[in-house]
């Protein structure tokens, strides 16, 4: 009797605990996010940037996505326990309250330890410094003319480097060793921008393939980090043109940078840096098209005028991006959309710099300082 009365105590206190992580996981979000600086020194360059080195390398020596495979148990693993709760609600209906109870507090339970590893893992990056801080950038209001000189600059950028690189028979940019070897390659980028930014020194496990990839098109998705195995995995099927990119985009997260704009910014810097020049055009083309859409937004015209300024092999990559998205247009893609919106939202990022997009300023910023003194 006394065994089975120490037990119920465990199980009690196990069950306090466990409802204590979700208000624990929330309140040191809470706090992270009122003290950047300490986060920033304490988690995103201390314990952050130790565990996720180790952890992305033993995770790395794997030939598939850990990260996919767990997420394609837990699903079937919940389906298979939904059905068999549903099946218990039925068959026992004397108990069938306490049944639903106890698969309440189950689900309450996995969310909560879900949250914490994620918090610990990996989300309180979302609550660094700004990367404007980190590498020396100024970013500030910025007048419509900068905007379009960083335009003009990226689209004669792109004209010379698309005449560089190789294309398939619909005349489009293609990668000839695919894409494992952009995997392979990725890591140039990062060695020659950390000589610059120092922030971007580190040793992590190799970018991954999706075996489900025409899923994630279909979800509207270049590619996607996994917090909990630290993998960075993309999507395979999109076009080539973009693969380099998203490898790089996907790499910023595994180094720390949470927030989607500055790894797309981090992606520009190491795919420009990068000594091949399918990376480089790659980098670039995503670079002008954001700083284009932005100008869209303010002078039409002027965008209109500075879109004419592309060489047509470089429309004709454009091209292929939208076609190849637009077949996966539809209500999945636009729910995937709403659910990431909101997952971005929670996370607090609701750009703080009112201009043009942060990372359209960190590219107008980087562009200004490396202006001549003269000008």
């Amino acid at each position: 009797m006394k065994g089975r009365e120490q037990m119920k105590k465990i199980n009690f206190k196990n069950r306090y605990l466990i409802l204590l992580i979700l208000p624990f996981s929330i309140i040191l979000t809470f706090a992270a996010s009122n003290i950047p600086f300490i986060t920033e020194i304490i988690y995103s360059s201390g314990f952050y940037k130790v565990i996720s080195q180790i952890l992305s390398n033993i995770t790395g020596i794997l030939p598939f996505s850990l990260g996919e495979f767990l997420l394609i148990f837990a699903v079937v693993y919940f389906i298979f326990w939904l059905f068999k709760t549903l099946i218990s609600i039925v068959r026992n209906s004397s108990k069938r309250i306490l049944i639903i109870k106890h698969a309440f507090f189950k689900i309450f339970t996995v969310i909560s330890i879900i949250y914490f590893c994620f918090v610990i893992m990996w989300g309180l990056n979302y609550h660094r410094l700004p990367l404007s801080e980190i590498i020396g950038l100024k970013t500030e209001d910025n007048l419509i003319e900068d905007l379009i000189e960083v335009c003009k600059d990226l689209v004669e950028k792109n004209n010379s480097l698309r005449k560089l690189i190789q294309e398939d028979k619909n005349g489009v940019m293609y990668l000839p060793n695919g894409h494992k070897d952009v995997f392979k390659r990725a890591h140039l980028g990062y060695s020659e921008a950390s000589k610059l930014y120092p922030t971007l020194k580190g040793s992590y496990g190799r970018p991954k393939g999706i075996v489900f990839s025409e899923i994630m098109s279909h979800l509207g998705i270049s590619g996607i980090y996994s917090p909990f195995t630290l993998e960075a995995n993309i999507n395979v099927s999109i076009p080539q043109v973009l693969i380099p990119f998203t490898t790089c985009h996907e790499i910023a997260h595994q180094y720390g940078f949470a927030r989607e704009d500055e790894a797309n910014f981090i992606a520009y810097v190491t795919c420009n840096m990068h000594p091949d020049k399918d990376f480089q055009y790659s980098g670039n083309l995503l670079a002008m098209t954001y700083s284009m859409n932005s100008l869209y937004e303010y002078n039409t015209d002027k965008y209109r005028e500075i879109y004419n300024m592309l060489d047509f092999d470089v429309k004709r990559d454009l091209a292929d991006i939208s076609a190849y998205w637009r077949r996966y247009e539809g209500p999945i893609e636009r729910a995937s959309s709403r659910v990431n919106d909101t997952y971005l939202k929670a996370n607090q990022q609701e750009d703080g710099i009112k201009s043009y997009g942060r990372m359209v300023d960190l590219l107008i910023a980087e562009y200004k300082q490396n202006l001549p003194a003269s000008e």
